[in-house]
């Protein structure tokens, strides 16, 4: 039994528009007009990957978590309904709408929609990206990461670690405290931040090249207010990104050359660190919170902390190394 990647996320937000522009521009996704207020994209073959419905609250409406076989389905809908979690099983209307072959649909504690889906749908028609870029890492990884505002972590981490079997990559407990999940290779597929609130805090998409992160950063340069962190490389996964504002308030990040772990041999630890190496700077931040992130990647910096070189990383040298003689 094992939940075994992000198979999808839903958005509320009544700007459409702004969305069509922003994960088909910006992003680079590809457009899928579904009708009835509502917008879809793709990232590779999988028929959608990201859905915004015409709907108030500017939001994540849904996360879409894919299970490795339908039994677990059933194994999941028994263990949360014991545990007195109201589930649902989708009807085929549903189903057929996230292209899905099957799925339950609870809430977490924070009131959060979580769907579990078997068997997500393949399109038979290439994928074709809104601007040019080589691809987005999907396929075993699923769609990116997810990332929440919780209002109380430890009331959280029970629920996805012990109910959904998310395991802790790492966590770190200052200036506030985090805690980063695995499903499969992904250094982490899912992340909460204890803010004392509850929302969506970003999600993140993958992409091949690292060159289109960064034409991706120029066009978001070109509009006002739509960074919101710079170019940086975080200390615990090693991804090389930025974020952007999304449409919605929430964040977007665009990242390259994520860490790939091997989950049966990974052992969780705290970290000290900071979230990044360098840059990352919260240009939405006012002066005091601002200032006090970036003291900590001088901090980080001070030390010596970076990631390892590139012949020491299997995920990243043996890619470059399929192409040498």
């Amino acid at each position: 039994m094992a939940i075994i990647a992000l198979g999808y996320l839903g958005v509320r937000s009544d700007r459409l528009d702004d969305w069509s522009d922003f994960a088909g521009h910006l992003l680079g996704m590809q457009t899928i007009d579904r009708g009835s207020g509502a917008l879809a994209f793709r990232m590779d073959d999988h028929k959608q990957r990201l859905v915004v419905s015409d709907e108030p609250g500017e939001t994540l409406a849904f996360m879409g978590w894919e299970v490795e076989s339908k039994t677990d389905l059933e194994t999941y809908a028994d263990r949360l309904e014991a545990a007195g979690v109201g589930v649902q099983h989708g009807s085929r209307s549903l189903a057929d709408r996230r292209f899905v072959s099957d799925l339950i649909v609870f809430d977490d504690p924070d009131g959060n929609r979580v769907e579990l889906v078997w068997a997500p749908m393949r399109a038979t028609d290439p994928f074709v990206p809104g601007r040019p870029i080589q691809g987005f890492n999907t396929g075993p990884y699923g769609m990116g990461h997810a990332v929440l505002h919780v209002r109380n972590i430890e009331a959280l981490l029970p629920f996805y670690r012990d109910m959904l079997d998310f395991h802790v990559s790492d966590y770190g407990l200052s200036p506030y405290p985090l805690y980063f999940f695995h499903v499969n290779g992904r250094h982490h597929s899912f992340a909460m931040v204890g803010s004392g609130r509850s929302g969506f805090h970003h999600f993140m998409v993958e992409f091949q090249n690292l060159d289109d992160v960064g034409q991706g950063f120029d066009l978001a340069q070109l509009e006002d207010e739509r960074v919101a962190y710079t170019l940086g490389r975080h200390t615990n996964d090693y991804m090389t990104s930025y974020y952007a504002n999304s449409p919605s308030g929430f964040f977007v990040e665009s990242g390259w050359g994520g860490r790939v772990i091997d989950p049966a041999t990974w052992q969780p630890h705290e970290t000290f660190d900071g979230p990044s190496f360098w840059g990352h700077e919260r240009l939405y931040l006012p002066p005091e919170p601002r200032a006090q992130l970036r003291n900590l990647r001088l901090d980080a910096a001070k030390k010596g902390r970076r990631a390892p070189p590139i012949v020491e990383c299997p995920w990243l040298y043996s890619t470059f190394s399929k192409d040498q003689p």
